[in-house]
């Protein structure tokens, strides 16, 4: 999808950057109406460019992109023209900020190149806020609730509502798994399962509920949904780790 001269600005997040010369830097950005996109800042580290203050993470910005280049052997590479803030919360620190990281890096490593995800665009917006709460609870609430619509919008996520095999309902007592193959199932006799009930209500608010009901369903069961995504997650992204997860689990080994 290519962005005409002319054309409305587009709501952007900045997930990663890196240096490109002297004087301009690469930028990945998770725009609402286009996806990701990777895009050429030039002369954005020049010590009087407007961008300098503009280009950060976890700040909402508008930006005007040129055309993605056509024809066999184009890039996919678009030049950013035009960068403005569009307001935001404070810059996350300490943990937020790590987890701020690592939702940018979950969204590089699972997300294609302009393949728009508005409604996950807006959970990203939303999830920021509550990771800069004092309230670890919320923020690990926030996380997981993220990963839930991440893992759904992109088609990982099987219906929490019934068991995969059967398409039975669950039954709201009961323990589940999550599989990355073979779907919600009965969880093992020595595994930290989650109740069908919390399942079904995870569904309900993924389905009508939008975010903050997500987030509160989340925060039911925390410690064996957090076993259970990581799980899935770590299967989808395959044998390398998450850079944000190591460097955490690092530190706090220090």
């Amino acid at each position: 999808m290519a962005t005409a001269r002319g054309a409305a600005p587009l709501a952007a997040y900045v997930l990663h950057r890196w240096d490109w010369s002297e004087s301009s830097l690469i930028l990945d950005l998770f725009t609402r109406a286009q996806g990701r996109a990777t895009v050429a800042a030039k002369g954005a580290k020049k010590p009087h460019s407007n961008l300098r203050a503009v280009l950060l993470p976890f700040q909402r910005v508008n930006v005007t992109l040129g055309r993605l280049p056509e024809g066999e052997g184009a890039s996919d590479i678009q030049t950013l023209r035009q960068a403005e803030w569009a307001g935001g919360a404070a810059m996350l620190t300490g943990e937020a900020l790590f987890s701020g990281f690592y939702l940018n890096e979950l969204l590089m490593k699972l997300l294609a190149r302009h393949d728009p995800h508005p409604a996950l665009f807006d959970a990203y917006a939303q999830t920021l806020p509550a990771l800069a709460a004092a309230d670890e609870a919320r923020a690990q609430a926030a996380l997981r609730a993220f990963e839930l619509t991440l893992l759904r919008e992109i088609g990982l996520l099987p219906d929490l509502a019934a068991a995969t095999l059967t398409l039975q309902p669950l039954r709201p007592e009961a323990l589940y798994a999550l599989r990355p193959e073979a779907g919600v199932i009965e969880a093992a006799g020595d595994e930290a399962g989650l109740p069908g009930a919390v399942l079904a209500a995870l569904q309900a608010a993924l389905d009508r509920a939008g975010l903050d009901a997500l987030q509160q369903t989340c925060a039911l069961a925390l410690p064996p949904l957090k076993a259970q995504l990581r799980a899935l997650l770590h299967y989808h992204l395959g044998s390398t780790p998450l850079r944000t997860r190591q460097v955490m689990h690092d530190l706090r080994t220090l």
